[in-house]
């Protein structure tokens, strides 16, 4: 051997060597996850990395179970319990029987006490048949009976409870009790949403206050919180701080934004497996792209004024329903998968004087949902989005005292009305059928787990596939028992 020559390499060197090789590639890595976010210095995402910026569950469109017929929901909520034989369920032998004893066991009517329960209460408005289809509306609806031929009249809902709070949950998470997820947030979890710079959930409050149960009517339950809804200042700006303090160039903004985002996947990466901090990053994302869009979407002034007009936009008794309902259609124009639109408390909850109770929730109502109906049929929107009007229980055939008079309903939760409008039902459907005094359903019942589970299907989702995995349950919106797809009442 030369004294040039290159000494043999030992084992003990070959390891020594490779130890600084590994070592060397573990500092990389972890000054890669320190500085860039989990990027390595050659541009390829580790998969630790892939796998940390990657949420659990986010709201990217998805396929559902099946083709669907409706690609958005818009809930009209009736809060308080509209009654069914004053509205659409026309009953004569009820009004033959008006002010007449209730012909039965009084404990059956409802959750009043007996003594409180007074004689049989005819139909309070006068009744006509309207469109091709005949459809039964009273005559406080002049505008919603024009679209009859659109809607179908689901005249055989019940419920399980006659409680409000109760029967609130279970009309819209299926369950009789709160922390369960709601239709819209199941909605959103099973497809997610085609616009990714508006909130994929939207709720639209009244400005006279929030419904009954507040917040628990939107809620994720225990879903991931990304999928709850997020609701929409009443009055003003739907949402603040819409537009920057300061005008920055593009470039600059980009910039920025990929920082933080950067910076948030470092932090998502040290804490894995925390939906709410998922949640609370997505937010903060969203709320940045919404600075780009959402200031066109909410933007009322660029309809025109005959569209304003048909949705009773100027007008005092219909503005404030009349802008929510346009403002629904906007959103879902543009992608946003489930919009619910509330009331305050309850004002269709007619214990008392339900003659004018009903008139003046109809004359707030009736025309902005006529108008909404109409807009999204002109628009051909109407075969893709999915309306459901309707409140959580309904009303009882008889009287109710109120201090020393008897003008009002108590609660029903044995029968009531819903329709759906749109989205692959059959309009000019009616239903169902109840008694002669509209107090029970005897024809084609519908619970709520059966309504949820056509309006999953009319999704193209199916309520046996559409499950979160919690303690070892897989946690469904219709609950344990199958229930029925209305396939009756598709088109």
């Amino acid at each position: 051997m030369s004294e040039h020559s290159t000494p043999p390499t030992t084992r003990r060197d070959f390891f020594a060597r490779t130890s600084d090789g590994l070592l060397g590639a573990a500092l990389t890595q972890l000054l890669c996850h320190d500085f860039f976010g989990g990027t390595s210095a050659f541009g390829a995402e580790s998969d630790a990395a892939a796998h940390a910026a990657e949420p659990a569950h986010n709201l990217v469109p998805r396929q559902g179970h099946h083709p669907a017929k409706a690609s958005a929901v818009i809930q009209l909520f009736m809060n308080g319990g509209p009654s069914q034989m004053d509205l659409f369920d026309p009953k004569p032998v009820l009004d033959r029987m008006d002010g007449k004893p209730f012909p039965g066991n009084a404990e059956e009517i409802g959750n009043q006490s007996t003594a409180d329960i007074g004689v049989m209460m005819g139909g309070q408005y006068k009744f006509a048949r309207h469109g091709e289809s005949g459809m039964w509306m009273a005559d406080v609806l002049p505008h919603t009976s024009q679209m009859a031929d659109e809607i179908c009249l689901i005249n055989s809902m019940w419920t399980d409870h006659p409680n409000h709070d109760n029967a609130l949950y279970k009309i819209h998470s299926g369950r009789l009790f709160m922390g369960y997820p709601t239709l819209g947030a199941w909605t959103v979890y099973g497809l997610g949403s085609e616009n990714q710079n508006l909130p994929a959930y939207v709720v639209l409050n009244d400005p006279l206050g929030p419904p009954k149960n507040g917040t628990r009517n939107w809620t994720a339950g225990f879903l991931p919180p990304t999928f709850q809804g997020t609701r929409f200042r009443p009055t003003g700006s739907p949402i603040l701080n819409l537009k920057q303090q300061y005008e920055q160039t593009s470039a600059v903004t980009a910039a920025a934004r990929g920082l933080l985002n950067q910076l948030d996947e470092i932090h998502r990466h040290e804490r894995p497996h925390s939906p709410e901090l998922d949640a609370r990053i997505e937010s903060y994302s969203l709320a940045a792209r919404m600075q780009l869009s959402a200031g066109e979407a909410l933007d009322l002034t660029r309809e025109h004024e005959h569209t304003l007009a048909m949705y009773g936009v100027g007008e005092q008794a219909t503005d404030s329903f009349g802008r929510r309902c346009l403002l629904a259609r906007r959103l879902v124009e543009r992608g946003v998968r489930f919009v619910q639109i509330f009331l305050e408390e309850q004002p269709w909850d007619s214990h008392v004087d339900l003659a004018d109770n009903h008139r003046g929730a109809c004359l707030r109502t009736d025309r902005p949902v006529a108008g909404l109906l109409r807009d999204l049929k002109q628009r051909g929107l109407l075969d893709s989005t999915l309306v459901i009007w309707g409140g959580e229980f309904g009303r009882t055939p008889t009287s109710q005292k109120s201090g020393d008079v008897y003008t009002g309903r108590d609660h029903n939760m044995q029968a009531f009305t819903s329709w759906m409008a749109g989205g692959g039902v059959r309009g000019g459907t009616s239903y169902g059928a109840t008694d002669d005094f509209g107090h029970s359903v005897v024809e084609n019942p519908v619970g709520v787990h059966d309504f949820h589970a056509t309006i999953l299907h009319l999704l193209g989702l199916h309520h046996q596939k559409l499950f979160f995995k919690r303690s070892g349950l897989e946690e469904r919106l219709t609950g344990f028992e199958v229930p029925r797809v209305v396939t009756e009442i598709l088109s």
